[in-house]
């Protein structure tokens, strides 16, 4: 039996689902001040209790706190509380209102929930029930920082080199390709040649504009662009590596906002991406994160989960070692840790110092909104 099923022959006796707030310390925009989440518990036929969440920054938070209120919560009572046996059933049964997007980001919140109480039941933590393959990932310093001025952007690289990271990422996508230039060259300057410096547009550029823009950015060494172009373009982004391939090299890093293995798979296999970045919880939990990181290991490619360092760093702590792929990395936006905010009823499950990241002593997911 695999860490999911856990032998359990237990259901679903009960499922409840709440939606907070957590303010932002730092606001990712003038309307971005809080970020969305749903609470959710579960409790097993067996007594055995699980914590998760779904998560959404701004929009569709309280969309997905009903489509768990009302229909997940309705198909899962009295089945297998086996996160493995339950996700492609659930999704199934969900995709009349679409494949993914706020039905994956919905489903997280089950997911997340039983693999939290899969691992209570064990005494142990999500990450040893999966099986660690490293005690430490490294983490590097992101923030959402277009509309910082230059002066408020370099200072906050020089607090990531203060606080011992060794790779930076910053957004990139001013009207006029050179003003995000100075303010890359800016930050270079800052990092020094060893650093690693990421860009990321956000989805800001065509494909036309990516291209000139890039052979301006190629001056600072980017270790990728995320991004570049329209999330679901995949011969965009196909064609644009190719003409980076024979340029640059810079490689392509997607999947934020990638919300199924199939479309991974879709980018890896037509060379449209080098580096991978799923959001475990817009993919659904888990259980499909699991997968994803299947395929791109199967493709070669570099996977580095994104945003949630309290979810995704213990995760990355279980991927496999992949000869000659770069080791996963940590994503810690400033200011934005569920941990940092206060959000959480326990201790953070997870420790950031000197650009690593590790996992402290907690059980199941370590993650249970105040």
């Amino acid at each position: 039996m695999d860490a999911a099923g856990a032998a359990t022959s237990a259901t679903i006796a009960s499922f409840d689902t709440r939606l907070v707030r957590v303010p932002l310390t730092r606001p990712w925009a003038a309307d971005v001040t809080s970020v969305g989440v749903v609470a959710t518990h579960v409790v097993r036929s067996d007594g055995v209790e699980g914590w998760g969440f779904s998560w959404t920054p701004q929009i569709g938070a309280e969309a997905v706190h009903a489509l768990l209120a009302h229909d997940i919560t309705a198909f899962a009572v009295g089945r297998s509380a086996a996160p493995d046996e339950m996700w492609l059933p659930a999704w199934q049964h969900l995709h009349e209102a679409g494949g993914g997007g706020v039905t994956t980001i919905a489903l997280a919140g089950l997911d997340l929930a039983l693999w939290d109480a899969a691992a209570r039941a064990a005494h142990t933590s999500v990450s040893t029930l999966l099986g660690r393959t490293r005690s430490s990932v490294r983490a590097y310093g992101s923030g959402v920082n277009l509309h910082y001025s230059e002066d408020e952007l370099v200072a906050q690289v020089r607090r990531w080199v203060e606080a011992g990271f060794d790779a930076v990422k910053v957004k990139v996508g001013k009207p006029d390709v050179h003003e995000d230039l100075d303010r890359m060259e800016a930050v270079r300057e800052v990092l020094g040649p060893d650093r690693a410096l990421m860009i990321d547009a956000n989805q800001r550029w065509d494909l036309e504009r990516a291209t000139r823009s890039l052979e301006v950015l190629a001056a600072v060494a980017p270790a990728w662009i995320e991004e570049p172009l329209r999330a679901d373009d995949l011969a965009g982004h196909a064609e644009l590596a190719a003409r980076l391939r024979s340029s640059s090299g810079i490689p392509i890093a997607v999947g934020e906002n990638l919300h199924t293995a199939y479309r991974f798979d879709d980018f890896l296999r037509t060379g449209a991406a080098q580096i991978v970045q799923p959001n475990v919880v817009r993919v659904g939990g888990i259980t499909p994160f699991l997968e994803v990181a299947r395929i791109s290991a199967a493709h070669g490619a570099a996977l580095h989960p994104h945003l949630l360092p309290e979810l995704s760093g213990p995760l990355a702590l279980t991927l496999p070692d992949v000869p000659g792929v770069p080791a996963p990395m940590a994503e810690d936006v400033e200011d934005a840790g569920f941990g940092a905010l206060g959000a959480l009823q326990d201790p953070s499950p997870v420790a950031i110092a000197d650009g690593t990241l590790i996992e402290v002593n907690h059980v199941g997911l370590g993650i249970r909104f105040s």
